[in-house]
């Protein structure tokens, strides 16, 4: 059976000794945010998803969704763990006080986002989506609109999805044929089929709110003629759900993972919906939707990494298997444990020194999604958005990839046993693999990197995380402490801005430099990112060991030891990748389709 403890103790570590996430709380509406409250919430959470959450997980894997009679019915105990969840506020945690949420900071929300998806990421999407539509009406709702719905999804009463896709159009939403008729009472007639809609249907609330791209009649053509409406299962009628709309679930995907979170294909019949925002504005509201899905879907890759990695290394230290290399390590025992062996130790570090550095990246960005919300200096605020808007492709593309090789590690490490679904490794694999794919497949977060967010404001975004960067190499590189991770750090840095420098001119000569480059510029930019975090961790924890740990020595030093193993061993793939960017398109580009 598989094992998961939330790793409160070095979430502790990136929040109170990294960031400073103390900052937080002098920010306007966020003042009651203080360190001890933060962990109180987290110690709350923590509980919940170990205790309900977790044990749920397996099961509802095996028993999967069923649809019935147009119902889906979601595995034994989701209702009741839903109905927990709920009831103790963690659907509203982030979610405006005015609506009936806590107001807990973006940073929380983002903590919390790892824990649940460590412990049931099938569970997380029913209140994960419904977060994406909160946030949708809660920016281009009418004040009807968000009376009506938004104290209903901050309390999990009702929940939310996004109809996005369709059968002949994923990634171009351009080609959405989705229609939506003017009524005479000022809502929309809207007809069509949605696919891959996560949540779209099933038994855990009273109602659900479909946030749906469709087009007016007079729509111009492609993306500039696409409107968002919100279109419930059931119209709201005097403060609750009444008459059923002509929304339906088709059928529901049988899917590699994720098998406790319904995938369904939605019927649209002059279903009843009403304009979010202004017509052939969709687009602006899609994307307030889908940037918080991407950033949720990075932290479904680092808590599904966490969660494998727990189990690796649990399994690791109890399996026995041949002697150490350098002789009997537990002689009294007919073998020593396989974490002795140094290949088990390299995929045991890589899968440490991702968690550990992605941890602190993701967080880092959700810091900076509560500057930019509540910093009273526009300037402040302006730059904060900026770098979240950077980094969102690149710790969704990386932390994605990374939690499918984490998983597929972990399986690695028990062998034969990691195969077998009763040890509960190989469902972390499949239900990994899916984030790599959905909300913009990972290929499109490397031509978002370099094709939208490189050029903007003529490398505006990109200086966000340049100038710190730099900075920060600028004041540590006397530091004689610090010199074995600053240097490596340098090095790639300056890799980075020579392969940037690169893509942007040989991509204004031609669009397909700049899209053979992405991938490879993209995992240059992650892994950069992360020795940048990696080397503050140092830092702190460098700084904890001088004042005294207080018994927590090893803690401390096992974040010098890992961050030596990312530098040497992880950090170097940025060569590769730089010699990659550097061989431009003409390799891929050359041979014609037929020749394949």
């Amino acid at each position: 059976m598989p094992v998961y403890k939330a790793p409160l103790e070095n979430i502790r570590f990136v929040l109170n000794d990294v960031l400073g996430a103390h900052q937080v709380s002098a920010l306007p509406g966020y003042e009651e945010a203080t360190p001890d409250v933060i962990d109180s919430i987290l110690e709350e959470g923590a509980k919940i998803c170990e205790e309900v959450l977790f044990p749920l997980n397996q099961s509802g894997d095996k028993e999967g969704c069923v649809l019935e009679n147009g119902v889906v019915r979601t595995p034994k105990g989701f209702k009741e763990a839903y109905r927990t969840f709920s009831e103790g506020g963690w659907c509203g945690l982030t979610c405006d006080p005015q609506y009936g949420g806590t107001g807990m900071p973006q940073v929380v929300g983002t903590v919390m986002q790892e824990i649940i998806c460590s412990t049931n990421m099938s569970f997380g999407m029913y209140p994960g989506l419904s977060q994406g539509a909160y946030e949708a009406l809660h920016v281009f709702g009418t004040d009807e609109q968000k009376q009506t719905y938004l104290p209903k999804l901050a309390s999990g009463e009702w929940s939310g999805t996004m109809c996005l896709t369709e059968p002949h159009c994923g990634t171009d939403l351009g080609l959405i044929k989705t229609k939506a008729m003017p009524d005479s009472d000022g809502s929309y007639k809207i007809t069509g089929t949605k696919i891959f809609i996560s949540a779209g249907e099933h038994d855990l609330t009273k109602n659900i709110i479909h946030l749906v791209l469709a087009r007016l009649p007079d729509a111009p053509e492609g993306v500039k003629g696409i409107s968002l409406f919100v279109v419930p299962k059931f119209l709201p009628k005097d403060g609750g759900a009444g008459p059923r709309n002509g929304i339906s679930c088709g059928s529901i995907e049988h899917k590699m993972g994720i098998k406790a979170s319904s995938t369904c294909v939605m019927n649209l019949d002059d279903a009843k919906g009403w304009l979010v925002g202004d017509p052939h504005k969709g687009l602006r509201a899609m994307f307030t939707m889908m940037n918080n899905a991407r950033l949720g879907v990075a932290m479904q890759g680092l808590g599904i990494a966490e969660a494998a990695w727990q189990n690796g290394l649990n399994y690791a230290k109890e399996r026995l298997q041949m002697r150490a290399l350098d002789g009997a390590k537990v002689p009294d025992k007919p073998a020593d444990p396989i974490i002795v062996h140094p290949d088990v130790r390299r995929m045991l570090l890589t899968c440490k020194a991702f968690c550990e550095g992605a941890r602190a990246l993701s967080y880092w960005v959700g810091m900076n999604l509560d500057i930019a919300h509540k910093h009273p200096d526009e300037k402040e605020r302006a730059a904060a958005d900026d770098l979240v808007a950077l980094l969102t492709p690149v710790i969704k593309a990386y932390q994605t990839d990374m939690g499918f090789e984490v998983a597929s590690l972990a399986m690695q490490i028990y062998g034969g046993h990691g195969y077998i679904w009763e040890h509960g490794v190989e469902q972390y694999a499949r239900d990994a693999r899916i984030a790599m794919i959905y909300e913009g497949t990972n290929g499109i977060q490397a031509l978002d990197l370099v094709g939208r967010k490189m050029p903007e404001g003529y490398g505006r975004l990109l200086r966000r995380f340049f100038h710190p960067a730099q900075k920060f190499i600028d004041d540590n590189q006397a530091n004689a402490e610090l010199q074995e991770f600053i240097f490596p750090l340098a090095k790639a840095f300056a890799k980075l801005q020579q392969a940037t420098a690169t893509v942007a001119q040989k991509g204004l000569k031609d669009p397909n430099e700049a899209g053979a480059a992405s991938v490879d510029y993209l995992r240059m930019f992650a892994l950069t990112a992360m020795g940048y975090m990696w080397c503050r961790m140092v830092v702190a924890a460098q700084k904890k060991l001088k004042e005294g740990a207080g018994g927590r020595d090893e803690f401390y030093e096992s974040k010098i030891h890992t961050a030596r193993f990312f530098f040497t061993r992880m950090l170097p793939e940025v060569d590769a990748r730089f010699k990659a960017v550097q061989a431009g398109a003409e390799p891929l580009m050359a041979m014609e389709a037929a020749a394949f």
